[in-house]
């Protein structure tokens, strides 16, 4: 056995949701750390924007 190192870029998703996923694949996650994140302009968040319009 030995232990491995992978950077994985993804899309809004949660550390939560990133290991249950590795999990249900039967893959042991010893650590998950975010180490940069960054806001995309033209994009909205999920969250927070519930109910506001466009008007451009």
């Amino acid at each position: 056995m030995k232990h491995q190192s992978f950077m994985l870029k993804v899309t809004d998703a949660k550390k939560a949701e990133i290991r249950k996923v590795l999990k249900d694949a039967g893959i042991e996650v010893r650590s998950l750390t975010e180490v940069f994140s960054e806001d995309i302009e033209g994009e909205e968040k999920e969250e927070g924007n519930a109910g506001k319009t466009d008007k451009g």
